[in-house]
C-alpha cells in the first residue's frame, strides 16, 4: 500500500467532509452571511438542485464522506477489509465522483454560478476518485 496515496486520500476525505458539514449548516440554516465570496453560494444554495427529495445535497457528501473515512479506518485492521478497501473505495469514489461531474453540470451549465466551497468538495472528490483508481490499479492480486 503506498502510504502517501492512503495519506492524500485521508486528508482530502477529511477537507470534503468538513466542507459537506459547513455547507449542510448554511442550507439548513438558510445563513447567507455564511457565504464566502461572489455569492453564488446563494444562488446555489436557494435552487432546486440543492435537494434531493428534501435531502440537501450536502448530506449525501456527509454520508459519502464517512463512508469512504470509515474503510480507510478498517483498512488495516482485519482481513476482509485488507483485501477488499481497495475496491470498496473505487466504488464509493466513483459513485460520488459521478454524482460530482452531475453537480458541476448543474452549476455551469444551467445555475451559472460558482459555488468555492462545491468547487472545493467537487475538486476533493475528483482527485479521491484518481487516487482510488491508482490504488486499485497498484493492489497486489491475492
Amino acid at each position: 500500500m503506498d502510504k502517501w496515496l492512503y495519506r492524500a486520500s485521508i486528508a482530502l476525505v477529511v477537507l470534503g467532509l468538513a466542507v459537506s458539514i459547513y455547507m449542510t449548516i448554511y442550507k439548513v440554516l438558510n445563513a447567507d452571511a455564511m457565504c464566502l465570496g461572489s455569492g453564488d453560494c446563494s444562488t446555489v444554495n436557494a435552487s432546486r438542485y440543492s435537494e434531493v427529495n428534501g435531502i440537501p445535497v450536502a448530506v449525501f457528501g456527509i454520508l459519502g464522506y464517512m463512508s469512504i473515512l470509515g474503510v480507510h479506518f478498517f483498512e488495516n485492521r482485519n482481513r476482509f477489509f485488507k483485501q477488499n478497501s481497495a475496491l470498496m473505495i473505487f466504488g464509493m469514489a466513483l459513485t460520488g465522483f459521478i454524482f460530482t461531474v452531475w453537480l458541476v453540470y448543474v452549476e455551469v451549465a444551467i445555475l451559472k454560478a460558482f459555488c468555492p466551497f462545491c468547487v472545493t468538495s467537487q475538486t476533493a472528490m475528483t482527485i479521491i476518485f484518481m487516487i482510488a483508481v491508482i490504488r486499485l490499479i497498484r493492489q497486489p492480486q491475492s
